[in-house]
């Protein structure tokens, strides 16, 4: 929930700075149903990611994702919904390369204590 919120409030606050929307990071999270979605909707545990650090992408990509489809396109005012249905089809994406780089630093490490010993 917290990283949903963080990359949206991030987001936002860099298009605010931009110039691109009229409306600060504290604006954006407060209007619609930004955080209705970050907390009841981007938590569901069966199409969210799985892993830990992948839990922490998800959210921070579905916070950002959110705000640029709320200010890109002007026909869908609320993106929160978009932006979580898009990032359930990239969450088996998102697990797989976590696991990956893990399984990296696992053999980096293993290999490290092998020449130690």
């Amino acid at each position: 929930m917290l990283t949903a919120i963080f990359g949206g409030w991030a987001m936002a606050e860099i298009l605010f700075h931009c110039g691109v929307t009229p409306f600060c990071g504290w604006q954006h999270i407060i209007m619609g149903g930004f955080l209705f979605g970050a907390v009841f909707m981007a938590t569901d545990p069966v199409t969210a990611a799985h892993t830990s650090a992948g839990k922490y992408v998800f959210g921070l990509l579905v916070g950002i994702l959110a705000i640029v489809i709320r200010v890109a396109n002007h026909g869908y005012p609320e993106g929160m919904m978009l932006a979580i249905l898009m990032m359930n089809v990239f969450a088996p994406l998102i697990d797989y390369c976590v696991v990956r780089v893990t399984v990296k630093k696992r053999k980096k490490r293993l290999m490290k204590n092998r020449i130690n010993l």
